[in-house]
């Protein structure tokens, strides 16, 4: 279980706020120790954040102790150059800049939230501001600087800027900001308001990233309920995160990814930052890079001698690359962008016109586009690998008069064919062999491995790091016992990690 501790300077800068056995002062902290065993998280808000300062010396005792701390030694050392953030903020959306305006208009030289003519200062909160035009910057500054109380002065010259930024602490507030700086607390991290007799005790903490708007997830609600659920069993406090909670991370001993992953997303940056902190992750960031960009998959494949329909790479500049395709590949020709998912960014040409149309679309969204032979099946396996060992096995049948499993309309309706779920052990043997083969390339995480089958022909299309686990579909064989062998790889590594 991980512990979170707040530290101040003195016992009165709390007076304001819920008493809790967490908060500590400065000199408290100093002599607290911490089993050894133990996840420890601090929330530095000392007055003073300078060189060599109390506060300094939280964060970097903190750091000396491993225990994770906010804001870092890093982030203190940062916020004390200027030339890090005097960031232009035109490129911003419209209502920042003229709330920055009007707010600049009406204040007067000598105003307490403001220093000159065409200067702001506002405080932000874990990332969060009572000033709703501002949430974007505040949301922003915080990922880039994670400081618990940021005082940012804007500054207007030819263009909006940020003129300095500094910590504050609770001692810094008045009445009316003391009730947003609790209420972004609480938001940031409500453990700290829960009495220690109330907590409920697990041997672990899971965070299981999910995006509850997502149109398409990896695991519909009542699945990520059953991995809950499997997880408490186990000893495993499993809870759902969103892209909010990334500085959260440290409290949980590992990270489950079920949103659709790209590499310029916050995905990943959660699986990065992840595993910098020694969490288990699944989908860890290595396993991430690797099969969301189809190009690089596809040499792999490739490379590796996986069998795998016959596939070209085409560059941008290469003005022969419909003859290429002709050439090699034949009609009808599949091309597709290397980082699309669920159908997306995949065109099928039938002739010559339709391949430099096709190819004219992707090469607006890619340096880099691939052709493949079109190898027509009823339907693609989806072979489920965990831990290099197949777990679930489906059939996954294309949409009623569509080539594809998935079918995305004009209004944003998607249709997708009938499945089959059945046990690994009926699956050919070749099939489920090619998916090891691939998934061994990749690395040792949680993966579903798109095949096509004809005969005794068997070709790998793609291996994909976060896998369909929806109720009622690729549990229909294994029912609860899926969502188990999940929660029972993370309880095994988690141990592992324990041990070391």
């Amino acid at each position: 279980m991980s512990r979170l501790l707040i530290v101040v300077d003195r016992a009165k800068d709390w007076a304001p706020y819920y008493p809790s056995e967490d908060v500590l002062t400065f000199d408290q902290y100093l002599q607290f120790t911490a089993p050894a065993s133990s996840r420890v998280r601090v929330i530095n808000l000392c007055q003073s954040a300078k060189y060599l300062s109390q506060g300094y010396y939280c964060s970097l005792l903190a750091e000396a102790r491993g225990h994770n701390v906010v804001p870092s030694v890093t982030t203190l050392n940062d916020l004390g150059k200027k030339g890090l953030f005097s960031l232009e903020l035109e490129e911003l959306d419209v209502s920042v800049i003229d709330w920055l305006e009007a707010s600049g208009a009406a204040l007067k030289p000598g105003d307490d939230d403001r220093e000159a003519t065409h200067q702001v200062r506002i405080r932000t909160y874990f990332g969060q501001t009572e000033h709703t035009a501002l949430k974007p910057v505040a949301r922003a500054l915080f990922d880039r600087y994670p400081c618990p109380i940021l005082e940012v002065v804007f500054k207007r010259r030819k263009t909006w800027q940020i003129e300095s930024m500094k910590p504050a602490s609770p001692a810094d507030l008045r009445a009316n900001e003391q009730d947003t700086f609790a209420s972004a607390l609480d938001r940031f991290s409500s453990i700290v308001w829960r009495k220690p007799r109330s907590r409920r005790r697990y041997r672990f903490d899971l965070a299981m990233l999910v995006n509850p708007d997502e149109q398409l997830p990896p695991s519909d609600a009542e699945a990520l309920a059953y991995f809950e659920k499997a997880g408490k069993k186990l000893g495993i406090n499993v809870e759902q995160i969103t892209r909010r909670d990334y500085m959260r991370l440290p409290e949980y001993d590992g990270l489950f990814i079920r949103e659709t992953t790209a590499i310029d997303h916050h995905t990943y940056r959660f699986a990065r930052k992840a595993e910098a902190e020694g969490m288990v992750v699944i989908d860890d960031p290595v396993s991430i890079l690797r099969c969301t960009n189809k190009v690089y998959l596809a040499d792999l494949l490739k490379n590796n001698k996986i069998p795998t329909p016959k596939t070209l790479i085409l560059s941008k500049e290469q003005k022969d690359s419909a003859e290429k395709v002709m050439e090699q590949i034949g009609f009808p020709a599949v091309v597709k962008i290397p980082d699309g998912a669920f159908s997306r960014g995949v065109l099928r040409a039938e002739t010559e016109k339709e391949l430099r149309d096709a190819l004219k679309t992707l090469f607006k969204q890619s340096a880099l586009v691939l052709a493949q032979e079109y190898f027509y099946t009823e339907y693609d396996w989806r072979i489920g690998v965990l831990g290099g060992r197949a777990i679930f096995a489906c059939k996954y049948y294309m949409v009623k008069d569509h080539w594809q499993i998935y079918q995305h309309g004009a209004d944003s309706k998607v249709d997708s064919g009938g499945f089959e779920t059945m046990p690994t052990y009926e699956v050919p043997r070749n099939v489920i062999q090619a998916a090891l083969n691939s998934t061994r390339l990749i690395g040792n995480g949680l993966y579903g491995v798109d095949i096509k089958q004809a005969g005794n022909r068997v070709a790998v299309i793609e291996v994909n790091d976060n896998p369909n686990i929806d109720a009622d579909v690729e549990d229909r064989f294994l029912g609860g016992e899926l969502y188990t062998l999940v929660m029972q790889e993370f309880l095994s590594r988690m141990e592992e990690k324990r041990r070391r």
